[in-house]
């Protein structure tokens, strides 16, 4: 299911469903959402960067502790042609601290109204432990 939207309704839709923090576009251009993909549409405009294909690479953290414990990554493929934008891929990750994938969860042919929350997205990847409580002994013989 395809949707053509133009900047400001995209990053409005995306922050809306959790997706609010740094961004990269393209392995460069760090930055929140809207900011990210401007500087790097104003990079391919200046000649800085060669645009291929009208598409781009969105890439973020979704959850991020520190780097000594594991975090979630999104990547998401971006079309672009003529002030428009259209959500083709997604990639969520979980990878240890080391950088080894520990799980993944890819969707296609996706829109902005499609796709998942953030909170959502996580939870495709994460881990759930079920713990079991042990009774505890309430009271001691004498």
């Amino acid at each position: 299911m395809k949707q053509i939207i133009d900047l400001e309704t995209f990053s409005k839709s995306l922050s809306d469903k959790g997706y609010n923090g740094y961004f990269h576009t393209q392995s460069a251009h760090p930055g929140r959402l809207k900011e990210s993909i401007s500087d790097y549409l104003e990079s391919c405009q200046k000649g800085k960067e060669v645009f291929s294909n009208s598409e781009f690479t969105l890439t973020g953290y979704l959850k991020w502790t520190g780097d000594e414990h594991p975090r979630i990554e999104c990547r998401m493929r971006v079309k672009h042609e003529n002030g428009n934008f259209e959500l083709q891929k997604m990639e969520i990750t979980q990878k240890d601290q080391f950088g080894q994938l520990l799980k993944q969860s890819k969707l296609e042919n996706l829109s902005v109204d499609t796709m998942p929350k953030a909170s959502e997205a996580i939870a495709m990847v994460s881990d759930v432990i079920e713990q079991e409580t042990v009774p505890a002994r309430r009271h001691f013989k004498l």
